[in-house]
């Protein structure tokens, strides 16, 4: 069991909050994804559970024990680092059995452990290479097997796969993902991108500015996004947003956007402001017959389908269609919108109004 329960965490450096009460609980064998850009504090909070920072408030349970003032050495935690952090002067044998022998494990068990570990990864013939001439991807693997071979209760990865290029990065991920299954370890895994999160994760929890923005599943993050940030975020092209000023009830099923009426998910709760239409670019489905016009500015062709930009009343929107849909530059189309899958959100404070859509979102 190892199971981590993160309850107000919060992490000052000096004046600079990196971290603002953060609550989530990663269960017991999840691939867990931190997600978020670069300074949003999920590599901070990694650190935290894993002790190499200590929380300046809150607490943080592994396996039903507090630990969040306790030292590394007492959290039964691996960590694996970008940048790999193996021992250069030693053999990739020897690295792998470097944490084992530190614990006075016994020669003949060290043996056994590690030869079991080089056919998890598949590197048995590379043990007695030295580990300064491997490849990129060889080194992870090496890395990730002196965290494994410790059978620890959890795993922490600070973006392993950054320092691989795009090809290869995107095979290491099925591999570490397929071996993860194998275990059923507890894993946590930082990461920037956000497809690298939606293809490996279980879990997701999106930070920005120190807050946890919304953690749920892929699919929940994806289609009941509660924020614009997490809309923004997640998503190649992300959501797009039309922009209008109105006044909606709390059991509203359409608004009204630049003369043009359009159905919604029944709302919970009544609005009135600066409001953005959510909609995703496959939910956009051009239309002659539309009363909601709009100017195709250009067309970029992915194969199967197109990515196509357009000017509106409200802002301009790209739509996913197929590629044998009749596009150009130029024309003036109407646009439909999948009514089950429109976000209404607040645009002063950013945050998804409620709806039958997302009622049970998860969020920070």
């Amino acid at each position: 069991m190892a199971e981590i329960v993160i309850k107000n965490v919060r992490k000052e450096f000096g004046d600079f909050v990196a971290v603002r009460e953060s609550s989530f609980t990663i269960e017991d064998g999840e691939f867990f994804m931190l997600l978020g850009p670069s300074g949003c504090g999920k590599t901070t909070t990694l650190r935290m559970i894993a002790g190499l920072e200590l929380p300046t408030s809150g607490e943080i349970y592994l396996d039903g024990e507090e630990i969040g003032q306790r030292p590394p050495s007492e959290r039964d935690i691996a960590f694996v680092f970008q940048m790999f952090a193996l021992y250069p002067h030693m053999n990739v044998y020897n690295n792998l059995a470097y944490p084992l022998k530190s614990q006075g494990m016994e020669r003949a068990a060290v043996r056994a452990k590690v030869d079991e570990v080089a056919g998890i990864l598949g590197i048995h013939d590379i043990l007695k290479k030295p580990v300064g001439g491997l490849s990129g991807g060889d080194r992870q693997r090496v890395a990730l097997g002196r965290a494994i071979v410790r059978e620890p209760k959890a795993f922490m990865m600070d973006e392993p796969l950054g320092a691989l290029d795009a090809e290869f990065r995107e095979h290491m991920a099925e591999e570490l993902r397929a071996l993860h299954d194998r275990m059923g370890a507890t894993t946590v895994y930082v990461t920037h991108d956000q497809l690298e999160a939606m293809q490996m994760g279980d879990k997701i929890v999106v930070m920005n500015n120190a807050v946890v923005e919304q953690f749920g599943t892929p699919q929940e993050i994806y289609d009941k996004p509660a924020t614009m940030f997490v809309a923004d975020f997640i998503g190649s092209p992300s959501m797009n947003f039309l922009n209008f000023r109105g006044k909606v009830a709390g059991d509203t099923s359409a608004v009204t956007m630049h003369d043009a009426t359009f159905s919604v998910p029944q709302l919970r709760e009544p609005f009135e402001g600066d409001m953005a239409f959510g909609v995703r670019p496959e939910n956009i489905r051009l239309s002659d017959s539309a009363p909601f016009r709009a100017k195709i500015i250009a067309t970029e062709y992915l194969g199967t389908t197109q990515i196509v930009t357009l000017e509106t009343p409200a802002g301009e929107v790209k739509a996913r269609i197929s590629s044998q849909e009749s596009a150009t530059a130029g024309d003036t189309v109407g646009l439909e919108f999948d009514a089950n899958t429109v976000t209404l959100f607040d645009r002063q404070s950013g945050r998804a109004l409620k709806s039958e859509l997302n009622e049970g979102v998860l969020h920070g």
